[in-house]
């Protein structure tokens, strides 16, 4: 990846290759950051343990599932109002980190860790290329995972925590993550951090209307330089299907 970005042109002043201020940046390497987050998260009620497989989740009555994104999670798992939130402590991600320790994986139950999302509450945002956009929480998208059944921050809460931490101001990434945006936002305004920008981009879509995809058979970077594509060429996009 670092071959072909530097071969389109694309150069960074951060990252592993060449390190800066606001390493680790490889995400293997950053678990304390994820860690702090989830307890925090944790200690506010905010999340609440899943037994749930994707398959249970798929196949639920009410799970309706747009396009690519997650099917809206039914429920099952998720506490009346008043119950007690999450499990004995025996069924957490990670011991609690103490000063100076490194995170010592405990995740015997092999359990999900969802976020109970704000039922009703509209997520807006004014988007840098697509202008306003708005989601209803329960709705639109229900309650997510932040910490996976493997002992892994999922997607959703390594992004935020990344972010954060490395000061982002501005996200710029494709028009299928806007939903993935209204969600982050209630994470970043969970655990009090200030929610950055977002442009998200138009995705490339062959001549069929489907968005270039591996799973599509869609040409690389990689292969269009083998076939002798210029980088100027990539860049420009001259209309023909990859």
């Amino acid at each position: 990846m670092y071959e072909d970005l530097r071969w389109l042109g694309i150069e960074w002043s951060e990252g592993p290759d060449c390190g800066g201020a606001c390493g680790p940046y490889t995400q293997s390497e950053r678990r304390g950051h994820y860690l702090r987050a989830w307890e925090t998260l944790r200690e506010r009620g905010m999340i609440y343990p899943c037994t749930c497989s994707r398959k249970d989740v798929g196949v639920a009555a009410g799970a309706p599932n747009e396009g690519d994104d997650e099917p809206v999670y039914p429920g099952t798992c998720r506490p009346t109002v008043g119950q007690r939130s999450f499990a004995p402590h025996d069924l957490v991600p990670s011991t609690l980190l103490r000063a100076g320790s490194d995170p010592v994986p405990h995740n015997p139950a092999g359990l999900n860790w969802r976020f109970r999302v704000p039922d009703g509450e509209e997520i807006c945002f004014t988007d840098l290329h697509l202008g306003p956009q708005r989601f209803v929480a329960g709705r639109d998208f229900g309650d997510f995972i932040v910490w996976r059944r493997d002992d892994v921050p999922a997607y959703q809460l390594a992004v935020v925590v990344d972010d954060a931490s490395m000061g982002i101001t501005e996200v710029v990434r494709g028009a299928d993550l806007l939903k993935s945006t209204a969600r982050q936002i209630l994470l970043f305004r969970a655990l009090g951090l200030s929610v950055p920008d977002y442009f998200h981009c138009d995705l490339v879509r062959d001549e069929a209307g489907v968005r270039l995809a591996k799973r599509h058979d869609a040409l690389s970077i990689r292969k269009l330089r083998e076939l002798g594509w210029s980088a100027e060429r990539v860049r420009a996009g001259d209309g023909e299907v990859l």
